[in-house]
């Protein structure tokens, strides 16, 4: 029975073509496929292992960030709206998250630029941008992403997420709180249908804000260009397992005593750890989500697969050098990992064991606004066949363990030379040029 239902599962997952159905249930397949990869994600453990790791960094980096965004929002004048926020954040503690918000503005207000000194200051931004490097990582674990930002763009983009996007959160935060508050609202809600209407909007502006905010996350941390409807896709479904989780976690943990029981006064300490980490295992849930969305041929099964066999490779490796160089010498757009991705047949995680090493080796580089775009390093002429296949052989060699740290018989050794001088004669004098 269970055979038989999965095999229709599969069916209708994998066989249905999206074209011949109307549009609804076209929209319900790829919303199944999607919480597939997803699933999947998951239940590879993963996720949960970034998510842990970032319950440490965040304990560690919370106070610093929150006084350098208490430093930003002090110059708008909106310094004021840093606790409601807080409270706001940690709602799902229940009065836990009351005692907690109210700890941690003591210790901000504690913390004088002037008390620690340059050397202090310095260790407060370090820390603060660790904590969005570590984000960042996660992120691109997610994205499988494995070239990082240079240095200009990392403090570019780090300084963007630290000073903006507190400001946003916060300015959100006050505009709901004003909009519950004002006295011009009170006289409207008397009046109808005025009322209701503001009464709906009042109820789902809180819902709105945070999806914008995730929206904004997913757009921004990635280290790849993420397409504006995936992000706003994977922020939708973040809000609304961000606002679910809240609630049951209000119920089945914060009300619970056992905690209390257990860990005495330190309960409210492992409430909010356990918090913290089903935060930030939502949020990299929802990355997933707009990983999947924007990449829906990386769900299946066989996109996974990313062995490369070293015929494959070699291939491999020659067949992309060879599209860029053909592009290069005609003018035409460079390619980037996804139409090179497309174009082969062959998935974008599996492309990134040879991209490093062909960089490494000075064979291409990087371009375009974006730094996605990929030219040859030299003139085509300049660039051996021979380097290439060298480049394809050692890709993911490691300088602790290469081929002559084998313990080998002599005959072993002379073979495996006669192997790679056959290679090399085979190849002698042909160049890059000579493939286009």
């Amino acid at each position: 029975m269970f055979t038989e239902l999965q095999e229709l599962f599969d069916q209708l997952l994998w066989n249905t073509q999206l074209k011949k159905v109307n549009k609804f249930k076209a929209f319900l397949i790829r919303a199944l496929r999607i919480f597939y990869g997803t699933f999947q994600d998951l239940k590879s453990g993963m996720p949960s292992l970034r998510a842990m790791s970032l319950v440490y960094t965040t304990l560690l980096s919370i106070v610093p960030l929150l006084a350098v965004s208490f430093s930003v929002l002090k110059g708008f004048g909106a310094h004021n709206s840093l606790e409601p926020a807080l409270v706001s954040l940690l709602e799902p503690l229940g009065d836990k998250g009351l005692q907690i918000s109210n700890q941690i503005i003591s210790f901000v207000d504690n913390m004088k630029v002037g008390v620690l000194g340059s050397v202090g200051l310095l260790f407060l931004i370090v820390t603060v941008l660790s904590l969005v490097k570590k984000i960042e990582n996660a992120f691109n674990a997610t994205w499988n992403i494995r070239v990082s930002r240079n240095l200009m763009q990392r403090f570019s983009n780090y300084l963007s997420v630290i000073l903006i996007g507190p400001l946003l959160l916060f300015t959100s935060a006050g505009i709901t709180a004003s909009f519950n508050s004002s006295a011009v609202v009170d006289k409207f809600l008397s009046m109808e249908p005025f009322g209701s209407i503001i009464l709906f909007f009042g109820a789902i502006t809180p819902y709105v804000l945070t999806m914008l905010s995730f929206t904004l996350i997913y757009l921004l941390i990635p280290n790849t260009r993420v397409q504006f409807k995936s992000a706003l896709y994977g922020a939708a479904a973040t809000t609304i397992l961000w606002k679910l989780v809240g609630k049951l976690f209000t119920m089945f943990i914060v009300n619970s005593t056992n905690y209390t029981a257990i860990y005495s006064s330190f309960a409210i300490l492992i409430i909010f750890m356990i918090w913290i980490y089903m935060s930030w295992l939502i949020i990299l849930t929802g990355a997933s989500i707009t990983f999947y969305h924007q990449h829906p041929e990386r769900i299946s099964n066989k996109s996974k697969i990313i062995r490369l066999s070293s015929r494959l490779r070699e291939k491999l490796a020659l067949t992309i050098m060879q599209l860029i160089a053909h592009n290069f010498h005609h003018n035409k757009p460079g390619w980037t990992i996804q139409t090179l991705s497309k174009n082969t047949g062959i998935s974008e995680h599996a492309l990134m064991i040879l991209m490093p090493a062909l960089l490494e080796k000075s064979l291409i580089t990087t371009t375009g606004k974006h730094n996605d775009q990929y030219l040859p390093c030299s003139s085509l002429e300049n660039i051996s066949l021979e380097d290439i296949i060298n480049a394809a052989r050692n890709a993911e060699e490691s300088h602790s363990l290469r081929p002559d740290d084998v313990e080998s018989a002599q005959q072993v050794n002379e073979t495996a030379a006669c192997i790679d001088k056959a290679i090399a004669e085979a190849i002698k004098g042909k160049t890059l040029k000579d493939l286009i």
